[in-house]
Parts: structure tokens; C-alpha cells; sequence
């Protein structure tokens, strides 16, 4: 494992330890924060916890021909119940996913200075967010980091039912469309394999990233 230092370095994820963890410390200014994501590497850590950096070794991803949208859910779509919007209100969406309360997990790994560290990468058009309005209020959404080619999901929160859902497979489509390669979800959970979501593994994730 390796401890950054001032220096804007990351080493090769090939040296991350059995967990997944590559590199302990550093900061989280923009300019560390868009070289992680663009060597496959993430931060996740919570407040009592120096701040680490992931690549690990299985890596949960949408291939745009994965998705699945159940027959409630393209009702659902169809009925046009939720308005949705892109870049409106990213740090309401980013406030909410650290407010979400989650299964198994006692806090969250959003911390105030993840916050205004993503909200700096808004500002610079690297952190994007999808926001689902019901009624005018905002119910569900998602943010993440914008590669170009290659959309690197963070979090995603729902108020109501199917609104986080919504969002995810509205972005996919919208990607789909301007020729993105993916969608990186990290890490895997149940809830994204419904949607269509894989895990590959590392390897085969750094090569799609690069090339």
C-alpha cells in the first residue's frame, strides 16, 4: 500500500492490496481527484478515516447492451410521472446521497470534504448529475465524474420508489446515444445487477478506460 504525498502521483493499480485499496492519504483537490478516475482509481473512506483510494480487483460496469428495463419499469417511463433534468441542482443531488440512509452501513462515506470537492469538479464540468423531479420535488438522482467516453457513477439516492432507477437508465440512454463506452459503477451491488450491470476484471476494465 502506498501513502501519498504533496507529489500528484498514483502507482500502477496492479499494486493495490487483496481489499482493493492502492494508495492511503494525499488530498482531494481536482487536479488528484481527475488522475485517480482517470487511472481506475476512486476514493471511498468515511470521516474517522484517512482518505483511500480503490481500483479493485472486480469491477461492476454497464455496457450500454446490458441494460434491462423491467415492463414496470418502461410503463413507468412512458407515463412521464417523473420530470428529469441533468446538472440542475448537483449539490441538492450530492447532499441527499450523503443523507440516504443505507442497509448494513452506521454513516456515510460522503464526508463534507467529498462534498465540496465534488462541488469544485461541478464547477469545472467534470462532476455531473442526473435529478428526478416528482411534483417539483426533487425525489431521486445520481452524480458522477464525466470522462468523456466513460461515465464514473458515485452515488445515487431515491425518495420515492423506482426514482434512482429512473435516473440510472435515462443516463444510460443519453450515453448510449453520444457514444460513451460505459458506465462505472465500482463496486458491485444487487441493485445495480437489476439494471443490467457486470463485473469484469481489472485488467479488462484499465484497457477499456485507455484505449
Amino acid at each position: 500500500m502506498y501513502f501519498l504525498t504533496k507529489e500528484l502521483y498514483f502507482p500502477p493499480v496492479e499494486e493495490t492490496s487483496p481489499e482493493g485499496i492502492l494508495a492511503v492519504g494525499g488530498d482531494l483537490s481536482p487536479e488528484r481527484l481527475m488522475l485517480a478516475y482517470k487511472s481506475g482509481i476512486f476514493p471511498w473512506f468515511e470521516d474517522d478515516e484517512p482518505i483511500l483510494w480503490w481500483s479493485p480487483e472486480e469491477r461492476m460496469v454497464l455496457f450500454f447492451d446490458d441494460l434491462k428495463i423491467s415492463k414496470s419499469m418502461r410503463s413507468i417511463l412512458k407515463k412521464n410521472e417523473f420530470k428529469i433534468t441533468f446538472n440542475k441542482d448537483f449539490k441538492a443531488v450530492i447532499t441527499n446521497c450523503q443523507q440516504a440512509k443505507r442497509v448494513g452501513q452506521n454513516g456515510t462515506w460522503i464526508t463534507d470534504d467529498m462534498i465540496n470537492a465534488y462541488c469544485k469538479l461541478h464547477e469545472l464540468g467534470y462532476a455531473k448529475s442526473v435529478e428526478v423531479w416528482k411534483n417539483e420535488e426533487l425525489v431521486g438522482g445520481l452524480y458522477g465524474i464525466d470522462l468523456g467516453d466513460v461515465f464514473c457513477g458515485e452515488s445515487m439516492f431515491s425518495k420515492v420508489s423506482n426514482a434512482s432507477k429512473v435516473a440510472f437508465i435515462t443516463l444510460a440512454q443519453k450515453l448510449e446515444k453520444a457514444n460513451y463506452k460505459l458506465i462505472d459503477c465500482q463496486v458491485h451491488n444487487s441493485h445495480l445487477e437489476s439494471l443490467g450491470c457486470v463485473e469484469i476484471d481489472r485488467e479488462e476494465f484499465m484497457a477499456i478506460l485507455k484505449f
